[in-house]
């Protein structure tokens, strides 16, 4: 006889609001790869890395940063899909990501102001602030903020990746709105301080999002996933907070939305990276002093209000931990999903080890250097050197030097900047003369 697997187990599918089912509980969650193609599209490396985690037993696959504008990318390498991208690259993708009979989702965005100098593009934002981070804020471009004209095009962008993304052969897409890219800059209050109706009350900061969201549900079919990616709290001092996060989601449960994936931070405070900071409405969780599961007392909140599905990603890396978020705990309800990123670069077949019943425990390397912006920086270093090697169908090197990934790192990053500016030019110049 059949024994049903319960809700709160890691192996238990989940039926969505529209009815698609997603095979488990574990979702690859989103890394920005850099490791587009030239011409920003996906090629082999992509393919393959996807391809690799898809055998190796994720319920749903969510894509790094894949851009909806071809002048606003988050760094070299990022991959780019509009209307004037070729498809079959994608559906390349698409069929290498869902080889294991999982879902695979596009995370679709737009950088707004966290944008890189170098690479020579003019950054827009609600309001004309910059990214603020002390000696390193020359990085970043003060951006142009933007008119009701500019807003209806981005609105229309994301209609566009989205449209696109069901032609490749996704099965879904997830709307970026958080670590302080362009929608969460739009709902934060510390970077949009605008006094038209996209500024203001929470309820016209959250317009982009909501827009976004009606605008995309609108042209895909209904069996195709539309997710939202939302902060917990910006954790910082005036910020988004966990308040409005709540908020926030109740609007959203009057939308078509699928699911909701709770992460926090943005470059000024990377939260997402494990370095939460305490901030008014934003409470301490125990578990963020263990360095993992980091949203996870924010998720359960949200999941009591929320009607559609609530995903934490954050740090996870032990069976035990995952397990403990779908379970619920002190009155609260679990999670529905456990997102895992950077422990998926280093065991990309980390779900199916725990099918297995291994109590694995990824050891995710650390940084100890004084300078914690260069830590930061290698640490990130070292992930991506995983993929890249994921890519190219090696094996993970746990014990790779922090200091040669990073200079490595930092090597790529610039010839890919290059590539990327000459590139955009080509574009334009084609553009002018057709």
């Amino acid at each position: 006889m059949h024994t049903p697997i319960p809700p709160s187990s890691l192996s238990a599918p989940l039926t969505l609001r529209n009815g698609a089912v997603v095979p488990n509980r574990i979702a690859k969650a989103a890394m920005e790869e850099n490791m587009a193609d030239s011409g920003q599209i996906p090629g082999e490396s992509l393919r393959r890395l996807y391809e690799t985690w898809a055998q190796g037993g994720v319920g749903l696959i969510l894509s790094g940063n894949v851009m909806i504008d071809p002048t606003a990318l988050t760094g070299p390498g990022g991959v780019v899909l509009d209307e004037r991208q070729p498809i079959a690259p994608f559906k390349a993708w698409a069929r290498a990501a869902m080889r294991g009979g999982n879902q695979a989702w596009l995370q679709i965005n737009h950088p707004g102001r966290q944008v890189f100098a170098a690479m020579g593009q003019q950054a827009v934002a609600p309001s004309a602030i910059g990214v603020n981070m002390g000696a390193y804020s020359h990085l970043f471009p003060v951006p142009r903020a933007l008119d009701e004209a500019g807003i209806a095009a981005i609105v229309g962008r994301f209609v566009t990746t989205a449209r696109l993304a069901e032609v490749a052969g996704f099965s879904g897409v997830q709307i970026h709105a958080a670590h302080g890219y362009l929608i969460s800059q739009f709902l934060s209050p510390l970077t949009n301080r605008r006094t038209d109706a996209w500024g203001g009350e929470l309820r016209n900061r959250a317009r982009l999002l909501l827009d976004v969201v009606k605008a995309v549900r609108a042209v895909v079919s209904p069996g195709f996933s539309v997710a939202v990616k939302l902060n917990s709290a910006d954790f910082q001092k005036g910020g988004f907070e966990a308040s409005d996060a709540v908020q926030v989601v109740r609007w959203l449960n009057e939308l078509p939305v699928d699911l909701v994936e709770l992460s926090g931070g943005s470059y000024e405070s990377p939260a997402m990276q494990g370095a939460p900071q305490a901030t008014e409405g934003a409470p301490q969780a125990g578990s963020t002093a263990a360095r993992e599961a980091y949203f996870l007392d924010f998720a359960r909140d949200i999941s009591a209000v929320a009607r559609m599905p609530v995903m934490v990603t954050g740090g996870i890396r032990r069976r035990a931990v995952a397990e403990h978020a779908l379970k619920p705990s002190e009155g609260r309800p679990g999670v529905a999903m456990v997102g895992i990123a950077s422990a998926m670069a280093f065991e990309p077949k980390l779900p199916e080890r725990w099918k297995r019943g291994e109590a694995l425990e990824i050891e995710i390397p650390s940084v100890g250097w004084r300078n914690k912006a260069y830590a930061s920086l290698a640490r990130m270093a070292l992930v991506k050197l995983q993929l890249r090697r994921l890519g190219k169908g090696q094996q993970p090197k746990h014990d790779a030097s922090p200091l040669l990934a990073l200079i490595r790192q930092q090597v790529i990053t610039k010839r890919r900047t290059r590539l990327y500016r000459a590139w955009v030019s080509q574009a334009r110049l084609e553009s002018s003369s057709a």
